[in-house]
């Protein structure tokens, strides 16, 4: 199974694998100066020991592609406590340039 994901990744332009050019992430106190664009959230696919740091990964960039598309530059993410299980993204999305 893993090969498969690997391969798919491997041939597909999603953003979730792909990542996203020109977006920013940054700590809430970094986008004072900022405009608000967004709040987006996101469930990740797949969880346990395994995959789930890929899952989070790849809502994550999802995420960043949804908020460049948005006409966001920039993305503030909710802290996450170390080693616990992620149900769900959540992320605010700023114009900081331009």
């Amino acid at each position: 199974m893993w090969i498969a994901v690997a391969a798919l990744a491997a041939c597909t332009n999603d953003p979730g694998f792909t990542g996203v050019a020109g977006m920013n992430e940054a700590e809430p106190g970094e986008v004072a100066q900022c405009r608000y664009v967004t709040d987006l959230r996101m469930t990740p696919g797949v969880y346990g020991p395994v995959l789930a740091e890929q899952g989070l990964r790849y809502a994550r960039n999802k995420i960043m592609a949804d908020a460049q598309r948005s006409g966001a530059d920039t993305v503030v993410f909710d802290k996450v406590a170390p080693g616990s299980d992620v149900y769900e993204l959540h992320a605010v999305a700023y114009r900081c340039r331009g």
